[in-house]
């Protein structure tokens, strides 16, 4: 099969109603795709001959970003390999683009590494475990997020200096978790997918060591309970805000927060009116009753995760009245960097590509999900800024809570795949058996060492001066 299939081409196919197959006949159409793309096909990395320098696919990256802020996300990348591998999504995305492709596209996070999955809290204030990051969003092949998933386990691995045994069985399981749940999702009923989720607070996995997973579970259990006690009111506007003045300001903390001047922030003289009416219009109708409450009192720049910064991310601080607080954040929105393989996106505003993906593949999403494009030309979405969101800390993970995890991200991304993708055919081209999960965990294995040796380049390219980096305290 062709390495890059027409966007557009699998637009108009998936516009048509196919005529009507079970799921044994979707499953046998994908064990079909064998013939021209072997399971062992997946397996290992080889360096392509026309690959461009990763200095210059990253500095590529950086065009319309904001500069003073290039410097900070070079040195967030510059920590490890692990962090120089969560900012070098264009890198992998131009290298998953020359393996071969099983042609079975899904909505494909884009960015499917560890760090992006996590908790939050769904509008009817249960926790789930789902996909939380979805920038760079974008139909393509399924397995271009399952290989970055398990690179990532690899690298996290690594990370731990966890023994290469265990680094195998890891990623292993973590492939086979995924091809697990997809074969179960195959034969579910199309609406059972839909609703399913991943319920943090009755969290089971019967699969996992029944002693890791009773800790998982009590940890989970306390981290809730402490998030639900981080009332935005109680927690958050004093952290964030100052009310020294006539009225609530963003407090400065620069060069991380920081309030914009008009060149920066072109809609800053009309009080954003333009771009907050264009993201009022994204809303549905009943959320924008609820909007209309708020009023828009502050906005400042903040600088967020690793592969965003230099992006414009802001934070909105709306109230409805006193100790009746709102914190928006707004993201810039950018080409995917699937966008150059897997086609362009059919939505012409960024943001409402990112949350167009968020919603089909998150089993809930935030009620203040929108979008708008800015004075400057800049597309940008827009969600709350904290809503019980809770992120894992690598470093506090063993063997054992890494593998049950990963096992959790797995399950995450076979659910969000199966929203969107044919899960009957996908199961039934990575089959019943190991190899399709033995084939995964090379590649990881393999591209693990590729992202070493670009890191040492990265690195390299900083100690001589080519690009600038800026460790923070």
């Amino acid at each position: 099969m062709d390495k890059a299939v027409s966007h557009k081409a699998a637009h108009a196919a998936n516009a048509a109603p196919a005529p009507y197959r079970t799921p044994d006949e979707r499953a046998t159409q994908g064990r079909r795709i064998r013939d021209s793309v072997p399971r062992s096909s997946q397996a290992g990395w080889k360096l392509p001959d026309a690959r461009r320098d990763v200095v210059e696919v990253l500095e590529a990256s950086n065009a319309d970003r904001l500069p003073r802020l290039i410097p900070i996300r070079f040195g967030r990348m510059a920590a490890s390999p692990f962090a120089f591998y969560r900012g070098a999504a264009a890198v992998m995305a131009a290298d998953l683009a020359t393996t071969p492709t099983s042609g079975l596209r899904v909505q494909a996070c884009g960015d499917a590494h560890l760090m992006n999955f996590g908790g939050f809290a769904t509008p009817e204030r249960n926790v789930i475990f789902d996909i939380n990051d979805l920038d760079e969003t974008l139909p393509a092949p399924f397995e271009w997020d399952l290989k970055r998933l398990a690179a990532s386990v690899v690298i996290a691995a690594q990370h731990l200096e966890l023994p290469y045994s265990d680094t195998v069985r890891l990623t292993t399981d973590l492939a086979r978790e995924y091809r697990e749940r997809m074969h179960d999702y195959a034969y579910m009923r199309a609406l059972d997918v839909w609703y399913d989720r991943i319920d943090l607070q009755k969290y089971q996995d019967r699969s996992g060591d029944p002693e890791i997973v009773e800790d998982a579970r009590k940890r989970i259990a306390q981290r809730i309970e402490v998030e639900r006690r981080k009332t935005v009111p109680d927690h958050l506007y004093p952290k964030l805000v100052s009310e020294e003045g006539a009225r609530p300001r963003i407090k400065d903390e620069p060069p991380l927060i920081f309030h914009p001047d008009a060149d920066l922030a072109p809609g800053l003289e009309s009080g954003y009116a333009e771009a907050i009416a264009s993201y009022r219009e994204s809303l549905a109708e009943h959320v924008r009753v609820l909007f209309d409450r708020f009023h828009l009192v502050d906005l400042a720049l903040k600088v967020v995760g690793v592969g965003s910064v230099g992006t414009v991310c802001g934070v909105g601080l709306f109230m409805a009245s006193d100790d009746d607080p709102l914190f928006l954040q707004v993201k810039e929105a950018r080409a995917s960097v699937l966008e150059p393989y897997a086609g362009k996106s059919l939505h012409a505003n960024h943001g409402q590509r990112v949350i167009a993906g968020q919603r089909i593949m998150q089993a809930a999403s935030d009620v203040f999900l929108g979008w708008s494009r800015g004075s400057s030309g800049r597309d940008f979405y827009v969600r709350q800024l904290r809503d019980m969101k809770m992120a894992v800390m690598i470093e506090a993970l063993d063997a054992g809570l890494l593998r049950q995890y990963a096992r959790m991200c797995a399950h995450a991304l076979a659910r969000a795949h199966a929203r969107s993708g044919d899960a009957a055919m996908i199961a039934g081209y990575m089959g019943s058996g190991g190899t399709f999960d033995d084939a995964i965990t090379e590649f990881a294995s393999e591209y693990s060492s590729q992202n070493r040796q670009d890191y040492r380049e990265f690195i390299r390219a900083i100690r001589e001066g080519r690009i600038q980096a800026v460790a923070e305290d």
